[in-house]
C-alpha cells in the first residue's frame, strides 16, 4: 500500500496530483528549485525537497538528486507528471532501483514508445533521413518529451539546418535529450487522440477521444472529448491503432496514443507514455480520477472489466501569460487575483499573489467545463472565461474566449492551422472604451470631500492611461452633487465600483488598481504620468527585448555595421522553455548590437538598433 508520494514535477501537475494523494489519504513530497522556493505546489505538499538551481537541467532534469529526495522523505512512490522526466526510462529505472514504486508504465515500454523515432519504427513508420524539395513541408520534431518544445515547420531547405540547431537547443533545454527526427508534415489536420488505461493483468481499457486541433506553436490550447464529428469507421480505427500500440509494449497506466487525422485517414504520431495536460476533459466525461486510478493499479489493482460509460461533453481551456497579438511573447509579474466562477473546474500551480518567472511553461492554469452536450460546454466556459477576475501580466483570455465563440470551432470545423489563419482578427484589439473613465473616477472617490466648497466651478481634471498599446485621456469634474464626466451618466463611483449610464444603459465597472496597473473589468490599463519621461525615449528602429530571458544564440557575422534584410534573423532569446528569434524588423543596417550569448535580459532593454536604408 503506498502511504507517501513525491511528485517529480512543479506547478500545476503537481497541485493537481497532490489533490488526489490528500483524498486517498497519501501523504505527499514536493521537490523545488531555487526558483520555485515559494510556488503553490512546494507550499501545499506535506514535505518538501530543495533542488539547489533555477535552471530544469539543474534541477527537474536531475533523476539522480530526485530519486535522493524521495528517499530522504521516505516516501514510498514517485509521481513524474508529465514533461521533464516523465518519459524518462532510466529514471523510471532509478525509481525502481531504489526500491520505490513508479506510478507509470514499465521502463521497457517507456522506451520503446517515449522516443518518437522508436514508436514510429514499432508501428511500421520511418522518418525522413535525406530531406528534398520534394519532401517539403517538414516537421522537425525533439524525439523525447512534448509540449510543441522542439518542434519546428520547415518550407525552405535552407532553413532545415538552422531549425534543427534551434529544435535540438529547445529539446535538450526541456527534456535533457537533444535527439530530434524530420517527418512529413501533414497541413491543417485535426489532432485527435485516444486515452488508454491498462492494469498489470492484461485489462486495457479504452476511454474515449479527444480533439486538440486548436495549437499554438505546436502545443495545444483548447482540447475536448469526445473528439467531435469522427465517422464510426474513423473511431474503430483509431481506438484499434490504439490497442495495438499498448499491447506491443505491454503498457500498463495512462497513457495517450496520438494522431493527425486528414482526408478521412489517421495518421500516427506517437505514444505519450504518460498523464497528458489534457487528462481532465477525459476524467470529467468518464466520472474518473485518473491519478487515483495510476495509483491504484500501481500498488497491482485489476481494473473492471469494462471502463464507466460516457455522459456529455468536456472542453478545456489552458490559460497562458502571454501576448497572442506579439507572437505568443510569454509575459512575467505578479499574479495579483485570478478567480473564475462557479462550476468550472479549475487547474493551477498559482494563486493569488505569486509571481510568474522566466524559467518555466507560461501556463497558468487550465479551466475545464463540463455539459450534457458540447454546444452547452462551449457556452459555459467561454462564459466563465469572460467573467474571470484575471488580475496581473498580460493573458491569453480574450483569444480564449474568442476561439470558443469562433463559428468554424462552434461547428466542429477546425483544423491545426486555426490560428493560423484567424490569430490576426482574434487578437484585434477590443478594450472597453469606457474602462479609462471608470478607472479615473474610481481613483477621485472621496477627494472632493476634501476643503471647503466654493462658490467658483471646479476645473477638470484629467488622467492619462494606456489601454491596449495607446494612450486615453479622460476627464471628469468635481460638483456639489458628486462627480460629472463629459457623454455619461455617474451613477455611482467609490474605489472598487463605478456605475455609469451610457445612452441609456446602465453599466458596472469593477476597479482594482496595484500601483500603476489597473483592471475594469476584464480591460487592463497603465497610469501614464502627467509628463513622459524624456530617459524612456528610444532611437528609432530600436529593438526592445519581448520579454524577460536569455540571449542563448547571436545570427553568424551580426555586429555593428552588418548590413541586414528585414526578416534576417539577428539573435535567439529563450524564454519559459521556448527560443524566440529576433528579426531586422526593415532593411538596412545594424547602427548598434548590445546583446551578447548569456546575457540576461529584461523587458524593454535595447539589443539592437537597425537604421533603415
Amino acid at each position: 500500500m503506498i502511504t507517501s508520494v513525491l511528485v517529480a514535477n512543479r506547478g500545476e501537475i503537481a497541485c493537481r496530483v497532490f489533490r488526489t494523494c490528500r483524498e486517498l489519504g497519501i501523504r505527499t513530497v514536493a521537490v523545488h528549485s531555487d526558483a520555485d522556493g515559494h510556488a503553490l505546489h512546494a507550499r501545499v505538499a506535506d514535505t518538501g525537497v530543495r533542488l539547489p538551481g533555477t535552471a530544469p537541467a539543474d534541477t527537474y532534469l536531475r533523476g539522480d538528486l530526485i530519486v535522493q529526495a524521495a528517499v530522504a522523505a521516505r516516501a514510498d512512490a514517485v509521481h513524474p507528471g508529465y514533461g521533464f522526466l516523465s518519459e524518462n526510462a532510466g529514471f523510471a529505472r532509478a525509481v525502481l532501483d531504489a526500491g520505490l514504486v513508479w506510478i507509470g508504465p514499465p521502463p521497457e515500454a517507456i522506451e520503446a514508445m517515449a522516443s518518437k523515432t522508436r514508436a514510429k519504427r514499432l508501428m511500421g513508420l520511418k522518418p525522413l533521413i535525406d530531406v528534398t524539395e520534394a519532401d517539403l513541408p517538414v516537421l522537425v520534431k525533439a524525439a523525447a518529451g512534448g509540449g510543441g518544445r522542439g518542434m519546428r515547420v520547415v518550407r525552405h531547405l535552407a532553413d532545415l539546418d538552422a531549425e534543427l540547431t534551434a529544435a535540438r537547443a529547445e529539446a535538450a533545454s526541456a527534456f535533457g535529450d537533444g535527439e530530434v527526427f524530420v517527418e512529413p508534415y501533414v497541413e491543417n489536420g485535426r489532432h485527435v487522440e485516444v486515452q488508454i488505461l491498462a492494469d498489470t493483468h492484461g485489462t486495457v481499457w479504452l476511454l474515449g477521444t479527444r480533439d486538440c486541433s486548436l495549437q499554438r506553436r505546436h502545443q495545444k490550447v483548447v482540447e475536448e472529448a469526445p473528439a467531435p464529428g469522427l465517422p464510426g469507421e474513423l473511431q474503430e480505427e483509431l481506438s484499434a491503432l490504439a490497442v495495438r500500440a499498448a499491447r506491443a509494449v505491454d503498457y500498463v497506466g495512462a497513457g495517450t496514443v496520438e494522431f493527425l487525422v486528414a482526408d478521412g485517414r489517421a495518421h500516427f504520431l506517437e505514444m505519450n507514455t504518460r498523464l497528458q495536460v489534457e487528462h481532465p476533459v477525459t476524467e470529467a466525461v468518464f466520472g474518473l480520477d485518473l491519478v487515483a486510478e495510476q495509483i491504484r493499479i500501481a500498488e497491482g489493482h485489476p481494473l473492471d472489466s469494462t471502463p464507466p460509460r460516457a455522459r456529455g461533453h468536456a472542453v478545456e481551456a489552458r490559460l497562458y501569460a502571454e501576448d497572442p497579438s506579439r507572437d505568443w511573447s510569454p509575459q512575467t509579474g505578479r499574479l495579483h487575483r485570478l478567480a473564475l466562477p462557479e462550476g468550472i473546474r479549475l487547474d493551477t500551480g498559482y494563486t493569488d499573489g505569486d509571481g510568474i518567472g522566466v524559467h518555466y511553461d507560461p501556463m497558468l492554469a487550465k479551466a475545464v467545463a463540463h455539459a450534457p452536450t458540447r454546444t452547452e460546454a462551449i457556452r459555459k466556459l467561454a462564459s466563465a472565461l469572460e467573467r474571470a477576475v484575471i488580475h496581473g501580466p498580460v493573458t491569453n483570455r480574450d483569444l480564449l474566449v474568442r476561439s470558443l465563440r469562433h463559428p468554424e470551432f462552434t461547428a466542429a470545423r477546425m483544423d491545426t492551422g486555426f490560428y493560423d489563419r484567424h490569430l490576426p482578427d482574434l487578437t484585434e484589439p477590443s478594450p472597453d472604451p469606457h474602462a479609462p473613465l471608470a478607472a479615473a473616477l474610481a481613483d477621485a472617490h472621496g477627494r472632493s470631500r476634501f476643503g471647503g466648497w466654493r462658490n467658483v466651478p471646479a476645473q477638470p481634471q484629467t488622467k492619462r492611461y494606456a489601454m491596449a498599446g495607446q494612450e486615453h485621456e479622460v476627464h471628469y469634474r468635481h460638483t456639489r452633487t458628486g462627480l460629472e464626466a463629459d457623454g455619461v451618466r455617474v451613477i455611482h463611483a467609490e474605489a472598487h465600483l463605478v456605475v455609469l449610464e451610457v445612452d441609456g444603459v446602465r453599466r458596472k465597472f469593477e476597479v482594482a488598481r496595484y500601483g500603476d496597473q489597473v483592471h475594469v473589468n476584464s480591460t487592463a490599463l497603465t497610469v501614464l504620468p502627467r509628463f513622459p519621461d524624456p530617459t524612456t525615449q528610444h532611437a528609432p528602429g530600436s529593438l526592445l527585448a519581448p520579454m524577460p530571458g536569455t540571449v542563448v544564440r547571436v545570427a553568424d557575422g551580426v555586429t555593428a555595421g552588418t548590413p541586414v534584410k528585414a526578416g534576417d534573423p539577428l539573435l535567439w532569446l529563450e524564454a519559459m522553455k521556448m527560443q524566440h528569434k529576433i528579426t531586422a524588423p526593415v532593411t538596412g543596417t545594424v547602427s548598434a548590437f548590445h546583446a551578447v550569448p548569456g546575457q540576461q535580459v529584461e523587458p524593454g532593454v535595447v539589443l539592437a538598433v537597425v537604421s533603415e536604408t
